[in-house]
């Protein structure tokens, strides 16, 4: 960096004596900038800034707000303790409904404009659009939500620091039979995140001797299960798997007016506030990523916000955490802030003990997934299963 710095002085002082000096500083000073790396010049002693991509607005706002909810809290903290080697974290903010054609959008501008070296994600869609362009520039996506299967292999700069929904299913499935569970109907949201947990479950239930009695698609943004829900009751399940994204307080709504013989399972992705509330998502049984706030952080956030720390702002503030140990890392090295290093620094540190611990052998973190129900809008322990 020193080097560069002076070879645009050293130029500018040539520019000056031919009088025209603001001329080649401008011209000079943008071709060296183009040679670097995104986010090189990151290393001066501002702050680091990154960008974050969620869906604010839209069928998955609810979730959005939670999860930025999370990313301004683990920023709030990290800054709290003297950010990331002495300098102030900062996170700016898109919105993309949801809809990968806008996360496309928002990425290119921070990454051409804004030359951000890593960006936050969520929802399946837009971070599997966004996974080759991230490869190709060589910028970090940190994804904290979604959990389609094929993250986990979408691209080397894509980290998920949640479990893909298959290391979820595979717990799911083995409770279930373990308990004597063994006919089972669908209900999945037909899109990117929907249909590999779909598939997942099939393969895993039927593997271990179990009976897929029935299987109903619904649309992303779908409010009216009605038709699906008796279709599938009649085909007589022990249990209901539904993978939605969204509408699960509709679901919870239309279960309760049904009431039905079947036992309703899920993912982590029952942690939604719309279900929670409803009394038809009493006795659902779900599998759910281990993470949870110390008292004390619970308790800053919901002075902060007015709402407890759901689950989703959780997950996200963890990731804040995650992403400053391997930016630190970076640091620590004298090197470059640029994806390509921060990528690397994620290897390097491997196990991060964070307010949720999270180990990277792979580009997905591992951590304890358990089974709990939910009853009154609580989430209670009904067995752990350990990471590995």
């Amino acid at each position: 960096m020193a080097g560069h710095t002076k070879a645009i002085a050293d130029l500018s002082a040539l520019g000056a004596s031919l009088g025209r000096r603001d001329v080649l500083i401008s011209i000079l000073a943008g071709g060296l900038a183009s040679t670097l790396p995104l986010g090189a010049w990151a290393n001066d002693a501002g702050p680091i800034k990154l960008g974050a991509i969620l869906p604010l607005t839209g069928p998955g706002a609810a979730v959005g707000t939670q999860q930025q909810r999370g990313l301004m809290f683990g920023v709030e903290q990290i800054n709290k303790r003297g950010g990331i080697a002495g300098r102030p974290l900062e996170i700016t903010y898109e919105d993309d409904q949801g809809r990968p054609d806008q996360a496309v959008l928002s990425f290119n501008k921070f990454v051409d404009l804004y030359h951000f070296p890593l960006i936050f994600s969520a929802y399946s869609g837009p971070t599997l659009a966004m996974a080759p362009l991230a490869t190709r520039k060589e910028v970090v996506l940190i994804n904290g939500g979604a959990q389609s299967d094929r993250l986990a292999k979408a691209s080397p700069y894509l980290f998920n620091t949640i479990p893909v929904a298959g290391d979820e299913i595979a717990v799911l499935t083995k409770y279930l039979l373990e308990n004597g569970k063994k006919n089972a109907a669908i209900l999945y949201e037909n899109d990117a995140a929907g249909t590999p947990s779909r598939d997942d479950f099939i393969k895993s239930f039927t593997a271990g001797g179990g009976v897929i009695t029935g299987q109903e698609p619904s649309a992303t943004g779908q409010t009216d299960y009605r038709p699906a829900l008796l279709k599938l009751s009649d085909t007589k399940p022990d249990v209901l798997f539904a993978m939605l994204t969204d509408g699960l307080g509709a679901l919870a709504e239309q279960l309760r007016q049904m009431k039905p013989d079947f036992l309703v399972v899920g993912t982590s992705f029952f942690n939604d506030p719309d279900a929670l509330k409803n009394p038809g998502s009493n006795g659902w049984l779900h599998t759910q990523v281990k993470i949870s706030a110390p008292p004390e952080l619970a308790a800053a956030f919901k002075e902060k916000f007015g709402v407890a720390m759901e689950f989703w702002g959780t997950q996200y503030a963890n990731a804040v955490f995650i992403v400053a140990k391997a930016i630190e890392k970076v640091i620590a090295d004298g090197a470059l802030i640029t994806g390509a290093n921060i990528r690397k620094a994620f290897f390097d540190v491997k196990t991060f003990d964070v307010m949720v611990p999270a180990v990277f052998t792979t580009n997905t973190a591992a951590m304890e997934i358990d089974i709990v129900q939910t009853q009154d809008g609580a989430h209670h322990l009904v067995k752990e299963y350990k990471a590995g």
